[in-house]
């Protein structure tokens, strides 16, 4: 027995409420696991342009003694730079000019006298050698005032929680999975105990097992693609909010909430997982509910 036509149901499925509520649950599925995906994606990105940026490298913290005037400052920063240009562990080292030490606190002290007061520290940017030890060099540089700060410390802490984050969002995801399987099971379950009737005329009349499942696989199908394109579109809106709200943050230390088109690209593989996993569920809960029919 064949389909007379494209999209055609020999069972009125689309009449029945067994299904009814099976797109919003599914759209509220897609919604928190493309969010989570999001998540994992931002801050696993964050953590590796922070580690290709930073490893090798480490900071050299000149700070003002009590009373301490610029040109005796200078002179310590020179005596530090000298230091530096000693040290075979060294490859290069050049001082941040104060305006931009002054830019990196400005977001929190604003603009005024007390930005222009404070007697900010010299910075000095240091790149390290291949397989330069920044233990060693920081046991030699000990100059009153002199503070040698390591980023490998807290980004092994990143890596440590963008780590944890994805195993988090691993279980997130399994989890909201493993939901929208039991309620593709339960419409399934429920759609064919209200059509029973009609499934055991259809095997009457010569429909196969395979065709009357891929009647409920279709229908699954048709409402888990509806759920998922609502919630792709609604976790979309969501991280576009997002990123708009978080344009006017000036805190560098938070991540950037721009995806990549590949980054897209995975967050569109969720609908289509849904969609996937929910058409082969639907089939085979039908498949055996049909192997217990008299």
């Amino acid at each position: 027995m064949q389909m007379s036509r494209r999209g055609h149901y020999d069972i009125p499925l689309k009449r029945d409420a067994s299904g009814r509520f099976l797109p919003w649950i599914i759209a509220l599925m897609v919604y928190l696991a493309a969010l989570a995906l999001a998540a994992s994606l931002s801050l696993s990105d964050l953590a590796r342009r922070w580690d290709s940026g930073l490893s090798g490298s480490l900071t050299v913290q000149v700070s003002p003694q009590g009373g301490e005037s610029a040109d005796a400052l200078d002179r310590r920063v020179q005596s530090v730079m000298a230091s530096l240009a000693d040290l075979a562990a060294v490859a290069d080292a050049k001082p941040l000019p104060r305006d931009e030490s002054r830019a990196l606190v400005r977001p929190w002290l604003g603009e005024g006298a007390l930005l222009d007061d404070l007697p900010l520290p010299v910075l000095i940017d240091v790149t390290l050698a291949p397989g330069a030890d920044a233990g060693s060099l920081r046991q030699q540089l000990t100059a009153p005032g002199v503070v040698v700060e390591d980023p490998g410390r807290w980004l092994a802490d990143l890596r440590r929680l963008a780590g944890a984050v994805q195993g988090v969002s691993v279980v997130i995801i399994a989890l909201i999975g493993g939901v929208a399987v039991a309620a593709v099971i339960f419409a399934a379950s429920a759609g064919f105990a209200v059509h029973r009737a009609e499934v055991e005329l259809l095997h009457v009349m010569g429909a196969s097992d395979r065709y009357v499942a891929a009647q409920f696989q279709r229908h699954v199908l048709r409402l888990t693609l509806l759920g998922g394109g609502i919630g792709f579109a609604l976790a979309a809106l969501t991280l576009v909010g997002l990123q708009q709200a978080g344009r006017g943050l000036e805190a560098a230390l938070l991540p950037e909430l721009a995806l990549t088109p590949v980054q897209w690209a995975l967050l569109l593989a969720v609908p289509a997982a849904a969609a996937l996993l929910a058409a082969l569920t639907a089939r085979i809960t039908v498949t055996r509910a049909l192997e217990r029919l008299p």
